[in-house]
């Protein structure tokens, strides 16, 4: 079969009756297009975006395809979505995702202080094309895989506003579209519903494996008109029978919507998208129907519907096949992996079967909550008969009760991360991701480590990093830690263990020095931003312990970078407007016994905390 020739049809315009009047002649409108990059993430939700920039940063030639014509996914301003990642701990604090994903939310705070989702669209659209390695299409879906010796070669992909085939082709291609119809489309294994519990020896999972997956929810928000306003519900409206249903579904508050108006799904959730969302649409006017005009909430009386969804937000669909499968007892027994690369924490949040269409049960059944973070092993994001396709987000080799924890987009921004470093040292190294894995994992996990990737419990041991070869460390002034910790190989306390430097005011500095010259290019810090306070877009801005609606005051705003060079002091970087936890000095290399670097303000707090200092040639 050629190229494309299943979409013969969608290319051929020969009876195009087109008369241009620009020239006065007949044309036939050219509508294909081939092109070829080294990877190819078809999905530019959250956890598309981390692995097309992190592929792209380090060295591979990207291209990030998109059905929609905004970035973000369950994020976009089409579907509002919180950002959330582990965010629900026992301790009541986040232990929150780095990298990538937070380098996204501190882009959102200095751009986007009114917090505008369609604003925070384009956000998501400038953090994207600044890349200059990374390839934006959107408004386009891969629809085919064309395949060879159990490899994708490429994907044929339609794009709805030019009417246009395009080939795209690539040596690695990265599914975070949720659904994967082009891993599908390949040949990948794949599973949907439920597991039986004496399968993987989930408490949590049915006797019996079944075929429900979790639903698609659209969400409303209401805005105060200051005046009484009616509402009439619309013919297509379903009635909320509220005294059938169970307790938990809350109404207030009501000004953001209820994330429970869900319909899930026993069969074929992909096939039923079209016949959910009418559903959708008809109860989510219902509620609003029965908040308006039941009588018992007096609150609403001003209110009035200011936006409502048109796209569901799905949670569960596809899961792919790797050469492992992440499980519920992964996940509540913390299980330790060596090729650990990504991480969760968010609760074990089933929700019903059935959805709103299950009135009695719960919304949703919160299993367990974590008191700390659990591993995501490599080895579940990358297929096991397709030998060059890798995942990430809610597709990735997993049970649904697994599913139920790691679908949130903070954790698959981590996932996204580690598949797209992954896809790059798989050029670098002329390997596939299953022997990437098993021959050089260390290599991947030293390289998100120093992206600024969190994994758990693992430090950094870059043997190319001379910071740790630095003869004497010392800081003018110390209020907590110790400057030591600085090159310890970890870059954030971790289970009650400290491992940061602090200041005791301002200014302050800390010096690394060499007994003999080294010769150096760049400089690597990472400060403090707080991981154990929030930081992404609410509905409603929050300021307390677990949140802040601002850029976290104790992140370095203003620094400089010093080297001793022959005896001599010289400022060798300035960085007066810093918006990165991860800060990074790049310069002609020099040869120097020592570097200081001198910090002179954070965003509001105090003192100046680090967490970690490298150097390299």
């Amino acid at each position: 079969m050629s190229e494309g020739e299943d979409f013969a049809g969608l290319t051929d315009r020969s009876r195009d009756q087109w008369l241009q009047m620009g020239t006065g002649k007949m044309g036939t409108p050219i509508r294909k297009k081939t092109m070829d990059f080294e990877v190819a993430v078809m999905g530019g939700g959250m956890a598309g975006i981390c692995a097309a920039v992190s592929a792209a940063r380090n060295g591979a030639k990207v291209v990030l395809v998109q059905d929609r014509p905004m970035l973000g996914g369950n994020a976009s301003s089409e579907l509002r979505v919180i950002v959330h990642g582990v965010t629900r701990l026992t301790s009541g604090l986040p232990e929150r995702e780095t990298g990538i994903i937070e380098e996204i939310h501190l882009h959102n705070r200095f751009c986007n202080e009114q917090e505008s989702w369609t604003v925070w669209d384009h956000v998501l659209y400038d953090f994207v094309t600044r890349e200059p390695n990374i390839t934006l299409i959107l408004n386009t879906q891969a629809i085919q895989a064309k395949t060879a010796d159990s490899k994708i070669v490429s994907a044929i992909c339609w794009q709805l506003c030019t009417e246009t085939v395009l080939t795209i082709n690539a040596d690695l291609f990265i599914d975070c579209s949720g659904d994967g119809l082009l891993a599908a489309t390949a040949g990948a294994l794949y599973r949907t519903g439920r597991e039986a519990s004496a399968e993987f020896g989930e408490q949590y999972a049915p006797e019996a494996a079944d075929g429900w997956q979790m639903g698609a929810t659209i969400l409303l928000s209401s805005k105060d008109m200051g005046k009484p306003t009616s509402f009439k519900a619309p013919p297509f409206a379903i009635e909320y029978e509220a005294d059938k249903s169970h307790p938990d579904r809350a109404i207030l508050p009501f000004d953001e919507g209820f994330w429970w108006v869900e319909v899930a799904n026993e069969h074929d959730i992909i096939g039923d998208a079209e016949v959910d969302r009418q559903k959708l649409m008809g109860y989510a006017y219902g509620v609003w129907d029965y908040v308006k005009n039941s009588g018992k909430f007096p609150e609403a009386a001003n209110y009035s519907l200011d936006w409502v969804g048109s796209l569901p937000g799905r949670r569960e669909s596809r899961r792919f096949i790797g050469d492992y499968i992440l499980s519920e007892p992964d996940q509540l027994r913390h299980m330790h992996f060596e090729d650990a690369v990504a991480f969760g924490g968010w609760p074990l949040d089933e929700h019903n079967p059935g959805g709103i269409e299950n009135l009695p049960e719960p919304p949703s059944y919160f299993h367990e909550h974590f008191s700390r973070v659990y591993e995501i092993p490599y080895r579940c994001l990358y297929s096991k008969n397709i030998s060059n396709l890798l995942f990430a987000g809610r597709n990735v080799s997993q049970t649904h009760v697994a599913l139920s924890s790691s679908r949130v987009m903070g954790t698959c921004s981590t996932m996204g991360q580690a598949v797209g470093t992954a896809a790059a040292l798989c050029l670098e190294k002329g390997v596939a991701p299953r022997e990437l894995g098993q021959n050089h994992m260390d290599e991947l996990q030293e390289q998100l480590l120093r992206d600024d990737a969190f994994i758990p419990l693992r430090s950094a041991k870059d043997p190319k990093d001379l910071a740790k070869t630095a003869a004497r460390i010392s800081a003018s002034s110390t209020l907590s830690g110790d400057v030591k910790l600085l090159t310890d190989g970890m870059a954030r306390d971790e289970e009650h263990f400290i491992h940061h430097w602090e200041s005791d005011g301002l200014p302050a500095e800390v010096t690394l020095e060499w007994d003999k010259a080294v010769p150096l290019s760049t400089v690597e810090i990472k400060c403090d931003t707080n991981v154990k306070r929030n930081i992404m877009m609410l509905k409603n801005p929050q300021e307390n312990k677990a949140f802040t609606s601002v850029v976290p005051r104790e992140m370095l705003k203003s620094l400089e970078l010093q080297a001793l060079v022959d005896g001599e002091w010289l400022r060798i970087g300035l960085n007066d407007d810093n918006q990165r936890r991860l800060i990074k000095f790049q310069f002609d290399s020099i040869k120097a016994t020592a570097i200081r670097i001198h910090m002179k303000e954070t965003f509001g707090a105090q003192n100046a905390k680090l967490f970690e200092i490298r150097s390299y040639a």
